[in-house]
C-alpha cells in the first residue's frame, strides 16, 4: 500500500478499526516526543495568541520548554566484548529470500488477521502469532514498513521474538546506514541490512529480561528503539528493553479514534498485579528526566500496585484540553473536550483494560489544562472514576473573554458527584482574588499566580455543593511555588497517595 496522500487522508479520518488496516504516517520522533506544553492560567492575550498559531505547548509560567533537549542517548556505555553472531548468517544476506523461506511463497498473512477489530482486540491475544510474516511482507515489499511496524507494536511488540533469537527493526529515515547496539553485543555496533524500507537483524539474546538496547545511526548517534514495547531511561537518555525485567514503561504507539490526533501512549508497569489504573494527561512530561523542566518523574510517587497511562498531548492540546470555546485576543480557540474524553474513556481505557486488566481503582490526573479535562472527565461520564485529581487547574477557562460555562460554574450547578476529588495550586492570591468583570470567576487579580484564585473558589463551591474535605474533598495550597513540571513533581506525591488510599 502506497504511502501516498490519499492514504494518509484515509489514516486520519480512520476509526480504530480501520486504521489497523492503514499504514502508519512515517514517524518523526524527535519532534513528536518534545510537544511543549501549551495553556495554562489567566496569561496576557497577547502571550496566549502568540502561542495559538504554533499549536505547541508550552511549559509553565517561566517560559519552561521551547529549547527543551531531547535526551540523545549518545553516550551508550563502552564495551569490549565484540558483536554477537547474526543467527541465520553473516548480517549480509538477502532478506526477501529469507522472508520467502520461513513464510512460502503463497504463505502471505491476511492483512486483517494481525489487525482485526480495534486497538484493544490486537492487545488481547498479545502471543506474537504471526509477527514474522508481519516482517517477512514488508521486506518482500508486500505491504509498507509502516504497516509491519505499527502491527507488531499492537501484537507481541518490538523486537520478535523467535526460536533463533529476536528480530529487530527500524524504519529507515534517511539517517542509516543503522546498526544495533545492546547489553546483547557489549554495546559493539552489528550491522543491519536495508531492505524495502526498513533496517533490520536477527540477533541472539542470550538474557533478554532486562537487557537494554539501542540502534545507531550513520554518525554514530545512539538512540532508542522508537517502536520498541519496553523502554526506559537512565543517565543516556531513553533505552530500549528486549524484555522488561521489573517495572518497566510500555509504548502503544500512534493510538487514535478517527476523530483526535493519534498519539502514543506511555504506561507505567508495576512490580506487583496492578490494582489501580491511573490515567495521566501530557504523558511526553511524566517520565522522560529530559523533559521540561525534568519531567515529573512520576514512577518515583507511585505504589507497586499502580498502573500509570501516560497519554501523550498532540498539537491541538489547547483544543482538546479544554471543555468549551474561549477567546484570547479576539481569536476563539478551544472547545474539544468532549471529543477527548469520549477517546479517553472509549478508546484508550478498553485497550488497557484488555491489556492489562480490569482494576478495582480508576483515577485521572492532570496539570494546568490537563488538570481542567481531568474534572471534565469525571464529569462527562459520572461513576467511571473513582478519582480526579488536578494541578494548577485552568478552572476560569470560558471565561477569559467569553461567558461561557467553567467548571465552577458546572460544579455549583451540578451538586455532590461519586468521584473523590483533588485540586491544588502553588502561586497565591497576589493582592486578592476578586471578580472586576462580573462573569462570576475570581480571576480578576493581576498578581496571582499559579491560578491560585480559580482553584481556591472550584474547591469551595465544590464544598458548597456537599463535597466533605478529607473525605471527597481535598485542597493543597504549595505557596508561590510556579507553574511548571519540577513544581508538580514535587508534590504529584500528594494526589497519587490519596488515590492509593481510597
Amino acid at each position: 500500500m502506497d504511502t501516498d496522500s490519499g492514504t494518509a487522508s484515509a489514516y486520519r479520518t480512520a476509526t480504530v478499526r480501520e486504521r489497523m488496516r492503514l499504514a502508519v504516517a512515517a514517524r518523526s520522533v524527535e519532534s513528536e516526543d518534545r510537544l511543549m506544553r501549551c495553556g495554562r492560567r489567566r496569561v496576557s492575550f497577547l502571550v496566549l495568541t502568540a502561542c495559538v498559531p504554533l499549536m505547541g505547548a508550552c511549559g509553565g509560567d517561566d517560559g519552561a520548554g521551547a529549547d527543551a533537549i531531547e535526551g540523545s542517548g549518545d553516550g551508550a556505555a563502552d564495551g569490549d566484548s565484540g558483536r554477537n553472531e547474526d543467527i541465520g548468517g553473516d548480517g549480509e544476506a538477502d532478506l526477501s529470500a529469507e522472508a520467502e523461506e520461513e513464510t512460502g511463497e503463497d504463505a502471505t498473512l491476511d492483512a486483517d488477521s494481525g489487525a482485526e477489530g480495534d486497538a484493544g482486540d490486537a492487545a488481547e491475544a498479545d502471543t506474537g502469532t504471526g509477527d514474522e510474516e508481519w516482517l517477512w511482507r514488508a521486506l518482500r515489499g508486500e505491504i509498507t514498513p509502516e504497516e509491519a511496524l505499527h502491527a507488531v507494536a499492537y501484537s507481541g511488540g518490538w523486537p520478535i521474538r523467535t526460536d533463533d533469537g529476536y528480530l529487530f527493526a527500524r524504519l529507515d529515515d534517511g539517517g542509516g546506514p543503522y546498526e544495533l547496539a545492546g547489553d546483547h553485543t557489549g554495546w559493539s555496533a552489528v550491522d543491519m541490512t536495508l531492505d524495502h524500507g526498513l533496517w533490520w537483524v536477527r540477533s541472539a539474546v542470550p538474557d533478554p529480561a532486562g537487557s537494554r538496547y539501542k540502534f545507531v545511526d550513520g554518525a554514530g548517534g545512539y538512540g532508542a528503539d522508537p517502536m520498541a514495547r519496553n523502554f526506559g531511561y537512565d543517565s543516556f537518555g531513553e533505552y530500549s528493553l528486549v524484555a522488561p525485567d521489573g517495572p518497566h514503561l510500555e509504548r502503544w504507539p500512534d493510538l487514535g479514534d478517527g476523530v483526535v490526533q493519534p498519539r502514543d501512549l506511555r504506561v507505567w508497569v508495576p512490580a506487583g498485579t496492578p490494582r489501580r489504573h491511573l490515567y495521566v494527561h501530557d504523558g511526553q512530561n511524566l517520565f522522560d528526566p529530559a523533559a521540561p523542566w525534568g519531567g515529573w518523574h512520576l514512577q518515583e510517587a507511585l505504589g507497586p500496585e499502580t498502573l500509570a497511562v501516560g497519554i501523550d498531548n498532540t498539537t491541538d492540546r489547547l483544543d482538546e484540553y479544554t471543555p468549551v470555546q474561549d477567546e484570547a485576543g479576539g481569536v476563539p480557540i478551544g472547545g474539544r473536550g468532549d471529543e477527548y474524553a469520549d477517546f479517553v474513556e472509549e478508546t484508550v481505557r478498553p485497550l488497557i483494560e484488555t491489556r492489562y486488566g480490569t482494576p478495582e481503582q480508576v483515577g485521572v490526573l492532570g496539570s494546568s489544562l490537563g488538570g481542567l479535562i481531568a474534572f471534565h472527565e469525571a464529569t462527562r461520564f459520572p461513576g467511571a472514576y473513582d478519582f480526579a485529581a488536578s494541578m494548577s487547574g485552568t478552572f476560569g477557562w470560558g471565561s477569559m473573554e467569553l461567558t461561557n460555562e467553567t467548571l465552577i460554574d458546572r460544579a455549583a450547578a451540578g451538586g455532590h458527584g461519586t468521584t473523590v476529588l483533588y485540586l491544588d495550586s502553588g502561586g497565591g492570591p497576589g493582592s486578592g482574588c476578586i471578580d472586576l468583570d462580573g462573569d462570576g470567576i475570581q480571576d480578576d487579580s493581576p498578581d496571582a499566580a499559579d491560578n491560585y484564585c480559580e482553584t481556591r473558589q472550584m474547591a469551595d463551591t465544590l464544598a458548597g455543593a456537599g463535597y466533605v474535605w478529607d473525605v471527597d474533598l481535598f485542597h493543597w495550597w504549595e505557596a508561590d511555588a510556579p507553574h511548571n513540571e519540577a513544581a508538580w513533581a514535587a508534590r504529584v506525591g500528594r494526589p497519587v497517595g490519596i488515590f492509593e488510599g481510597l
